[in-house]
């Protein structure tokens, strides 16, 4: 009876366990399916862009031909880059310290300002817009990258979740460097920065694609449809219809630094979720 048993259980585990894979392996294919399409849309031949042919079959680059004819790909991507990286570092840059400012140390009103600080995450962007504006003209900065990425260096949502790892951080590691003569700065870096790795890969490339997937404020700083990627996917919709061949062979491309990025920090991103902090 205890064997039939446990051999029912058994049975009803590995019929969970193989449901649980089916699931996840639908759930893939429809999240990677819209991507193969992007994909196999930009490898088709311009006369067979509207088919529904699972299969782009001949391959053709003449979508990508006509693409760099018409926009500078190689600088869009560049500058794409520069901004994405560049906002994407400012914000670590400034959310480490100011984590580990909430996290190390004990002030009058810490909680308050914590608070408030973490607050301004609520704010949608659309109040904030007109006077970063402002300021960026009274700044000489409109029509520049450096405009698009100073109104972004500041991020609440880094500060909240880099300060949530630090809180568990061992304090006991901190004394002792404090007790061998080290600087705070010095601690930082030394003892908590190599801790925070796999967090600090997580939060980097979400800060990544949120500003190479930005368009509202690029659009509104720049005014050049050549300046950033996706003012120059606009360059493609007109009012005489959509290029959907080249307007999908450059989305195709704003892609892959994303993806080769994903698989470089891939190992980082998968500890910091498993982990979920320091323990």
């Amino acid at each position: 009876m205890t064997d039939t048993t446990s051999t029912g259980v058994a049975f009803t585990e590995r019929l969970r366990t193989a449901g649980s894979h089916v699931l996840l392996a639908v759930t893939a294919v429809v999240c990677v399916f819209p991507i193969y399409w992007l994909f196999a849309t930009a490898l088709r031949r311009p006369e067979d862009v509207t088919s529904l042919s699972p299969v782009p079959w001949p391959l053709s680059v003449a979508n990508f031909s006509d693409a760099a004819r018409q926009v500078d790909i190689t600088g869009l991507i560049a500058n794409t880059f520069i901004v994405a990286a560049l906002s994407a570092v400012g914000q670590l840059l400034i959310a480490l310290l100011a984590a580990y400012a909430f996290a190390m140390y004990a002030f009058p009103l810490q909680r308050l300002l914590y608070l408030a600080f973490v607050g301004t995450w609520l704010v949608p962007f659309q109040v904030t817009m007109l006077p970063n504006y402002i300021l960026l003209t009274r700044m000489g900065l409109l029509d520049t990258l450096i405009g698009v990425v100073l109104p972004t260096l500041c991020s609440a949502l880094g500060i909240m979740l880099l300060r949530q790892h630090m809180a568990a951080f061992p304090k006991e590691l901190v004394a002792a460097a404090r007790i061998d003569g080290r600087s705070s700065w010095s601690i930082l870096w030394t003892v908590v920065v190599p801790n925070l790795r796999p967090a600090l890969a997580a939060l980097g490339i979400l800060l990544f694609i949120n500003a190479w997937n930005e368009y509202f404020w690029p659009a509104v700083v720049l005014r050049h449809s050549n300046s950033v990627l996706q003012l120059g996917l606009r360059s493609f919709m007109g009012t005489e219809g959509e290029q959907w061949g080249p307007l999908m062979a450059v989305a195709g491309l704003a892609c892959l630094p994303v993806l080769l990025l994903y698989l470089l920090l891939q190992r980082h991103i998968v500890n910091a979720f498993v982990r979920s902090g320091l323990k």
